[in-house]
């Protein structure tokens, strides 16, 4: 399982690093790897983890449709701003979701750390959904999220996948600023244009 644990990082990584440049081939990396580390995850007992890449699965083909369809002339994603209002909403859907699945995987199985993998896996949730609506406040959660799932990692012995959100964690990092920056150069741009008529 090391091996395909490692092969799972790899594409991830690859992923990760995509979506951080705002390309639309983050989405079929994406894909491969969530049904790869689908299985890590149920070996590790996380299943938690392991039903939200099932989630994460039918996110990433809405985001890929979504992207495709906000590309700029670069063919890179356009950056959308996040409501106050709207992020609050989806805090809360999330809080709710952490306390629903927490329940099921602490009475109904024999999860390890289950209320801890339930509150990420939502969280996780919410953030790939501001992902495949273009917020840059989805990195915000990542970074939060990403440090959290580097510690239940190593506590459970997966290694490499410790590693890996260690990594994402940095490019969370990295993300947030290119997106911040496409939304910033996106405005003026806007603005400029708007003031030449």
């Amino acid at each position: 399982m090391l091996l395909f644990e490692l092969a799972s990082a790899v594409v991830s990584l690859l992923a990760v690093g995509l979506t951080a440049r705002r390309h639309p081939l983050c989405w079929p990396l994406g894909l491969v790897s969530v049904i790869a580390y689908a299985w890590v995850f149920i070996d590790a007992k996380l299943y938690s983890d392991a039903l939200l890449q099932g989630a994460f699965g039918i996110m990433i083909v809405y985001g890929w449709l979504r992207w495709m369809q906000h590309l700029d002339d670069s063919g890179h994603v356009r950056v959308a701003a996040l409501p106050v209002a709207r992020a609050w909403r989806h805090i809360g859907i999330g809080a709710l979701g952490a306390l629903a699945l927490g329940a099921f995987m602490h009475h109904q199985t024999d999860a390890d750390l289950a209320w801890l993998d339930a509150a990420l896996a939502a969280f996780s949730l919410v953030a790939q959904w501001w992902q495949a609506k273009r917020h840059a406040a989805a990195w915000w959660m990542w970074i939060a999220v990403d440090v959290l799932y580097v510690g239940e990692y190593l506590y459970k012995g997966l290694h490499i996948t410790a590693v890996l959100y260690l990594v994402f964690v940095g490019i969370a990092i990295a993300g947030l600023r290119s997106w911040r920056r496409a939304y910033k150069s996106a405005q003026r741009l806007s603005t400029e244009s708007f003031g030449n008529y």
